[in-house]
């Protein structure tokens, strides 16, 4: 197992994994198995049952620990179950105040599920601390929740002061670092009590697994984040979490990348005359871009441009490298106008509030070349309605 002192590239390739004990082999086999035959009653090699322990899972826990600088990694079967199961063990009954501008899934859980178990939420701009304040319910607040970047406004608020705010109303902070990954921003570093992910996009990068993953340094949270996962049954499979390690062994080679195509895609379409707005913390323009400076060390893939409703769909249907999908941070590129897709769950007036309009789209840059991006771009947004691709039956879903 690498040493946690070795360099963040280092602790991709190796951090949480060693040589299989029986055969020696290099990569952390997948351990396909249901149960564990024990030596005797009450005597087993420390696995029982998979729901509990499984070696894969707990390499690539161990993985992802290490590289957000965190003592556990919790990983689960999707981010959402990530975050419903914190949300259960620190809000239970109590209330969470968090960033408005969210993936439409967490939106919806917190406004159309959580209440159902007693936890209230409030949505605010968390971008405003006196906002981020007047929300706190002294008391009653339990956790803090922030994205950072933002989905899809690419919104940055400041971690290190809504840390201070959280802890000083005795709540956690959680910052969902799906956006950003390790590579770009340490949350913990800057006084984040909770990291959280969606394993599936950039830590496993191939758009080829669902997960969650959890990372915190408390001990006693830690602890009871595992008997809720054990009592309620979250995991992922063995295979999922061979396939997000994998992914993690390059990382710091994918995120490289990524960074450098979202900056070039940003600043092409920040200068085409059909785009009115770009949101891209890389950009001068960003209002935030000073802060995001400060707290990342890179500005990854995601962009998003406001165009007009009928640009933002020849732009959404009429490329040929950026593929049409809800998903992002894989090594290809994708595209969705989130009104219709990854929010569309999201009542109407809040989207609009929010600035989620019918003209905003969302891009994920890939790894491909950037020149062959910015074509596909450039090629989408000069085609008229009859060179327009046509869009499949279920090109627009309300179900992720």
């Amino acid at each position: 197992m690498s040493d946690p002192t070795d360099r963040f590239d280092t602790r991709c390739v190796h951090a949480g994994q060693s040589p299989e004990a029986v055969t020696g082999a290099i990569t952390t086999p997948v351990f396909q198995t249901s149960t564990y035959v024990q030596e005797g009653l009450g005597r087993h090699r420390g696995y029982e049952y998979a729901r509990l322990q499984n070696p894969t899972r707990e390499a690539s826990e161990a993985n992802i620990a290490s590289l957000e600088g965190g003592a556990h990694g919790i990983a689960f079967s999707s981010g959402l179950a990530a975050i419903e199961c914190l949300a259960k063990v620190v809000a239970a009954g109590g209330h969470i105040v968090s960033e408005e501008n969210l993936y439409g899934g967490t939106t919806r859980m917190f406004t159309q599920v959580l209440d159902r178990l007693g936890i209230e939420v409030t949505l605010v701009d968390s971008r405003n601390p006196a906002a981020l304040q007047g929300a706190i319910r002294p008391g009653a607040t339990r956790m803090v929740h922030l994205e950072t970047p933002t989905n899809p406004l690419m919104r940055i608020t400041d971690i290190a002061a809504a840390a201070d705010i959280a802890h000083a109303a005795g709540a956690i902070l959680c910052v969902d670092n799906t956006f950003a990954s390790p590579y770009n921003q340490k949350p913990l570093a800057l006084g984040a009590d909770v990291v959280v992910h969606s394993t599936t996009k950039y830590l496993n990068g191939h758009s080829d697994v669902l997960g969650g993953i959890i990372v915190l340094d408390d001990d006693a949270l830690a602890a009871e984040i595992h008997f809720v996962r054990k009592s309620t049954g979250p995991i992922p499979g063995p295979m999922d979490s061979w396939l997000t390690l994998r992914g993690t062994k390059t990382l710091h080679l994918r995120m490289a990348r990524h960074n450098e195509n979202g900056k070039r895609i940003a600043e092409f379409l920040q200068s085409h005359p059909a785009v009115r707005a770009v949101h891209y913390p890389g950009l001068p323009s960003h209002p935030e871009h000073a802060l995001a400076t400060r707290q990342m060390t890179g500005f990854t893939g995601m962009v998003s441009a406001e165009l007009s409703e009928d640009d933002a769909r020849r732009l959404a249907e009429g490329t040929r490298i950026f593929r049409l999908a809800e998903s992002l941070g894989g090594v290809e590129s994708m595209i969705c106008i989130p009104s219709l897709m990854t929010h569309a769950s999201v009542p109407e007036p809040e989207r609009r509030r929010m600035g989620v309009t019918d003209g905003l789209v969302r891009l994920s840059a890939g790894i491909e070349d950037a020149g062959d991006l910015v074509e596909d771009l450039t090629r989408a947004l000069r085609m008229g309605s009859r060179g327009r691709r046509p869009a499949s039956r279920h090109a627009f879903s309300t179900r992720e």
